[in-house]
């Protein structure tokens, strides 16, 4: 790893961040702000990155496609260790804490994905009016909310 004056490891900027990530600037500056990573400054008050910084921005962005929300990404994130470089198994626990929640949405997917099917095949789009999943309305007096979707 390159090394500069003082003997400290090298530093990422965050334009080398940025091009090795494949966000913008100002995404990783919203992820600081988040408490998501966390950056050094110059002498000359330009942040500076550690390398195991893009491990961290990959997981996040990974984490947020499949919908998990910045609060837990960042509950997950302080479980890490601060005085190391996570090693795989840290992120293999990190990660299984998560298996049961990502199991339940691909469940409610694959659920949305078969009942808009159902919908579409039938045109009319409305819970209202659709004789096919609900004929007369008769789910709107069981409440408010999904009801078919909860089961």
């Amino acid at each position: 790893m390159p090394r500069i004056p003082g003997g400290t490891e090298h530093r990422l900027t965050i334009g080398e961040l940025s091009a090795r990530s494949g966000l913008a600037p100002s995404a990783l500056h919203f992820y600081e702000r988040q408490g998501l990573i966390e950056s050094t400054r110059t002498s000359g008050n330009q942040r500076r990155y550690a390398r195991d910084c893009l491990r961290r921005v990959a997981f996040i962005r990974v984490s947020q496609r499949v919908g998990i929300p910045l609060a837990a990404i960042r509950t997950a994130l302080d479980s890490l260790p601060d005085s190391r470089t996570p090693t795989p198994k840290d992120w293999a626990r990190l990660s299984a804490g998560w298996k049961d929640e990502l199991d339940r949405r691909i469940a409610d997917l694959e659920h949305l994905r078969d009942d808009l099917t159902g919908c579409i095949g039938c045109g009319c789009l409305s819970m209202r009016s659709c004789n096919l999943q609900n004929p007369a309305d008769v789910l709107g007096e069981g409440g408010s909310g999904p009801l078919r979707w909860d089961g």
